[in-house]
């Protein structure tokens, strides 16, 4: 069964294709399901543009830069030349991942917008990333909403609540430093390792915690 990974329109691309590369890596089959909105942000940070006739040529562009926007940092071809991903149209309603009967692990938002939040709290489903949201809610499956926003208004802090009074994990976007980051994609694949965390998906993204001062200053 896959993974559903959804990419709303937050700023956060990267973070989206240390999650995506991780799963492929791994062994996982994964659903796609990019937003209208996060077109624009990707063509922002990346300078791509997703399209759906040419969204596989376009997705290895994305997954092989790293999260300094340089192409080529990461050797994605073997993930992509198998049939491990499935490629959904945000504005297809009929798709598989709208319905409860169609088999998938749970559910990835990353990066969720403040109003990609808003729109799974109040259960809105106005395109298929929403849709397959609240699905994954209702049939009691794994659930994480990376929410990419600062500062947090009452009212989205008021959505999330929801979402987690619902089951869903809630993963704010936020790096941390102790696992020795060196450079920005460390930054990113702790964020992504988090998410894979709540999912319950092995990988090795960071260096954890290990219960000893000073492990960031040593060589991994």
């Amino acid at each position: 069964m896959p993974w559903i990974v959804g990419v709303s329109g937050a700023s956060g691309t990267p973070y989206a294709a240390a999650v995506l590369r991780a799963l492929l890596a791994g062994g996982e089959s994964v659903d796609l399901v990019v937003s209208r909105a996060s077109r624009l942000t990707l063509l922002d940070e990346t300078g791509i543009s997703f399209r759906d006739a040419h969204w596989r040529d376009d997705l290895r562009d994305w997954l092989a830069r790293g999260a300094d926007g340089k192409p080529d940092t990461f050797d994605v071809g073997a993930d992509l030349d198998t049939d491990a991903v499935r490629y959904w149209g945000a504005g297809d309603l009929a798709a598989g991942p709208s319905s409860g009967s169609y088999p998938a692990k749970g559910m990835l938002i990353v990066p969720a917008s403040t109003a990609c939040v808003a729109g799974v709290a109040l259960g809105l489903s106005k395109d298929l990333l929403q849709r397959a949201a609240s699905v994954t809610l209702k049939e009691g499956r794994t659930l994480v909403v990376a929410v990419r926003e600062t500062p947090l208004s009452g009212q989205t802090l008021r959505h999330l609540v929801a979402l987690d009074d619902a089951g869903a994990s809630v993963v704010p976007a936020s790096p941390a430093f102790y696992a020795g980051a060196t450079h920005i994609q460390d930054l990113v694949d702790f964020v992504a390792g988090r998410v894979l965390d709540s999912a319950g998906v092995p990988h090795g993204l960071y260096r954890r915690w290990t219960g000893e001062l000073g492990g960031a200053t040593r060589p991994a």
